[in-house]
């Protein structure tokens, strides 16, 4: 695993628990956030894996 996709995948995590804290406190704002998180991670991890791909195939 490189940088990119620990840091990702780490984001990912991140980010449930702000939309599930979100969800517990009724705060739509803290959801969406949370939500917007993951999606963050989920972009880095896959360019992590992209990385790690072009790598392995040279």
């Amino acid at each position: 695993m490189n940088k990119d996709q620990v840091k990702g995948r780490i984001e990912e995590a991140k980010g449930k628990m702000k939309e599930v804290a979100g969800k517990v406190a009724g705060s739509a704002t803290t959801e969406v956030k949370g939500k917007a998180q993951q999606i963050a991670g989920k972009t880095q991890a896959a360019y992590g894996d992209a990385k790690a791909d072009a790598r392995r195939t040279r």
